[in-house]
């Protein structure tokens, strides 16, 4: 099964190629400029280096947020449009379960958090069991100081949220604070196409035109409107 993952949800952009658990090709963009500038070209090199046309495809995986309003727009457009193109379906993945599920295993309390602007993160808990990682929390949005509230045990932050808020992190929680490197605070493409050959497997599949980002609050433009 072959399936072509797209993530735009923060910054950094990424494009893969999975077939079942082989990674056929992956692409990554750090630049800070929009992702609607490389994600087309980033698709077509990866199927290049695949050696595959867009037919040859068995369905797509996309992050569906939270993360960047714009980006998420950009990434969940681009691949609904394909997937319509050529009538095939999607699978849509959380950006904090793919950061979570990027971490080796851990008898840790796991905190993901990323970055929502406004002073404010996204963020879930997940714990490992029986070798499987499994969410404990609903995915929120709040302050720092509220997203780490109640936690007293050791606990491993992942995200590009932690980045930001490191210092609050460490005053608050002091010894029970993990930090992994940095390259696990940045999603990979392949993950998402990984978890969507699960999806997939599952028939935990999307008709593509049915897919809307996952945002959790209302856009600055949303409120505008409303208000």
């Amino acid at each position: 099964m072959k399936i072509l993952a797209v993530d735009t949800a923060s910054r950094y952009c990424g494009v893969a190629i999975v077939d079942n658990n082989n990674l056929l090709s992956e692409l990554f963009n750090g630049k800070q400029e929009t992702h609607s500038k490389h994600l087309m070209t980033m698709i077509r090199e990866a199927l290049e280096i695949s050696g595959l046309t867009p037919h040859d495809l068995d369905g797509f995986s996309v992050t569906r947020g939270p993360g960047s309003f714009t980006g998420l727009r950009i990434g969940i457009s681009c691949v609904k449009g394909l997937a319509e193109a050529i009538k095939k379906p999607v699978a849509v993945i959380s950006t904090l379960d793919a950061l979570a599920e990027q971490l080796p295993e851990t008898d840790y309390l796991i905190c993901i958090m990323t970055d929502a602007r406004k002073g404010e993160v996204y963020f879930s808990r997940y714990r490992f069991a029986d070798g499987i990682i499994k969410k404990e929390t609903g995915e929120k949005n709040f302050i720092p100081e509220m997203a780490i509230d109640n936690i007293n045990e050791p606990c491993i932050f992942v995200g590009d949220g932690v980045c930001l808020y490191k210092n609050i992190i460490e005053g608050k929680l002091e010894d029970l604070v993990h930090f992994m490197p940095d390259e696990f605070n940045i999603i990979k493409a392949s993950t998402v196409g990984f978890l969507g050959i699960k999806k997939f497997c599952n028939n935990d599949i999307e008709d593509a035109g049915l897919i809307v980002p996952y945002y959790i609050r209302k856009s600055d433009i949303s409120k505008k409107v409303q208000g």
